[in-house]
């Protein structure tokens, strides 16, 4: 008889967290026709290999503390040990989420706290390609001080609070890769049948067919050259050396064109089951706000279609105040969480940074996205968001700002209410004079007699301070934008 080994895939290694309260995909390759059986918790469940290929379902489990095998048996038998029953989360995007622990404020005070054998981590390789990937070839470790140092700093403070409000496993799934467009970690299927989007790939093919090796390699030399020079000025003044150089690809090769990371990064963890999403990307996408608005909710309901799950929750990061950050692309962020159900922002004003776009306070971002997922996720009666702009309406002299998620009260911290702009029919804008009444917010500039339109925080750099009682800042945001 022909013999081949059943191989599960990788994200069924030792110390794996399997998601509770669903049915449980479990897969892997064996031969044509080879009976394969799964054993876990009490279940057994078998099925025939075909086309090399199996898959198995288990029954929804409750989340369990006490570690167990599960048992593969095909021609040969797979044991993979130390298995918990808990949450899983997918934690994605681009530099801000790759961000690693060790280089957060508070990071190394973390890590000596942070060994959990009830905390999972497992991180995806950089991947690009233009087909499905099946098998990322992973493993899931304990939380540790080594095994977590070069994971996901906002991940980890995420989990973490997870952790302590839940007193469940929790498996955090990392796959993130610097400087990325979402374009990347969008299913191409998804764009091309997006009459708003499917530009995208029609810009690529240009892209392609428009290549021209001689003017890359010519671009190339530049940017090493430029960034030799940087690297020799800093260490004449005693500065750190730059990061990069950061060369340009063939557009075939760019990790960066459509769908790739979906495929190389995302296909390859379908269809293990997860409780949500937790997302930080956009910088890649600065200047393109327009199309972001249309991209964005693509990428999100494109994920969320491959994963069958219609209200999958995805909790993600607006983007902090940088200097060469364009609020278009805030603006973009915070109206795909108005109108996409299921989502929340986190809003990240007060933990930014105007001379480095990758901030090192990870720590509130985390904590604001637990806040989020214990609402969304996990039906808690807490407040998780600053307050929302929803409507205006126009007084004698002033207007006045209606908002959502005002807590227990709205509150200027610090003293009076900065970042406000306010124009007339002449669009000319105003620093605004702005007063909390309730829960709203009057504002009155002596310039501006008949109010038009207002803004709030409208600056790569805003500086603003609107809250709510519970501490969480409120999104910047206009009223003049035709899209809201």
């Amino acid at each position: 008889m022909m013999q081949a080994a059943v191989i599960p895939n990788s994200l069924f290694s030792d110390n794996a967290i399997l998601q509770r309260d669903r049915k449980i995909p479990v897969w892997g390759t064996a031969i044509e026709g080879e009976h394969v059986q799964v054993e876990f918790a009490g279940q057994k469940v078998e099925t025939v290999a075909k086309d090399g290929q199996w898959i198995v379902w288990l029954k929804p489990l409750k989340a369990s503390k006490n570690s167990d095998s599960m048992i593969i048996t095909g021609n040969n038998v797979v044991i993979i040990h130390n298995v918990l029953v808990g949450d899983v989360w997918l934690c994605s995007g681009q530099s801000n989420m790759e961000w690693c622990l060790a280089n957060c404020t508070n990071g190394v005070a973390a890590m000596a706290t942070c060994a959990d054998n009830q905390l999972r981590l497992i991180v995806v390789p950089h991947r690009a390609s233009d087909e499905p990937v099946t098998d990322a070839g992973i493993a899931w470790k304990e939380c540790s001080p080594a095994t977590v140092k070069n994971f996901s700093g906002a991940a980890y403070f995420f989990g973490r609070d997870l952790r302590k409000s839940l007193d469940v496993p929790v498996g955090l799934i990392g796959s993130y890769w610097g400087g990325t467009p979402a374009r990347a970690w969008t299913d191409r299927k998804a764009l091309a049948e997006n009459p708003d989007l499917n530009g995208i790939l029609n810009q690529q093919a240009k892209a392609e067919a428009d290549f021209d090796p001689a003017k890359l390699a010519a671009e190339n030399q530049k940017i090493q050259t430029d960034y030799d020079a940087a690297v020799a000025q800093a260490l004449a003044e005693g500065k750190p050396k730059p990061s990069g150089p950061y060369l340009k690809s063939p557009p075939k090769l760019d990790h960066r064109r459509p769908g790739a990371l979906f495929n190389g990064m995302v296909a390859p963890l379908l269809p293990y089951a997860i409780r949500g999403v937790i997302w930080y990307q956009g910088e890649q996408d600065n200047g393109s706000g327009a199309i972001y608005q249309k991209l964005f909710p693509a990428l999100i309901a494109s994920w969320r279609t491959h994963w069958k799950v219609r209200d999958l929750p995805f909790l993600f990061c607006q983007l902090a105040p940088y200097k060469d950050l364009c609020p278009e692309i805030r603006e973009a962020q915070f109206l795909t969480w108005k109108k996409t159900g299921n989502t929340a922002m986190v809003v990240t004003t007060d933990v930014g940074n105007a001379e480095n776009i990758h901030p090192r306070d990870k720590e509130p971002v985390g904590h604001r996205l637990a806040l989020a997922a214990r609402v969304l996720a996990y039906g808690e009666s807490l407040e998780y968001s600053g307050p929302e702009f929803t409507s205006m309406s126009v007084g004698k002299v002033r207007a006045v700002l209606h908002f959502k998620h005002t807590g227990k009260g709205l509150m200027a911290k610090g003293g009076d209410l900065e970042g406000f702009t306010i124009a007339g029919t002449d669009k000319v804008f105003w620093p605004a004079k702005a007063v909390i009444q309730g829960d709203t917010v009057e504002v009155s500039c002596e310039k501006v007699s008949t109010p038009v339109a207002v803004r709030y925080g409208w600056a790569n750099v805003p500086e603003v301070n609107l809250y709510n009682q519970e501490g969480l800042p409120a999104s910047p945001f206009r009223t003049d934008s035709e899209r809201n």
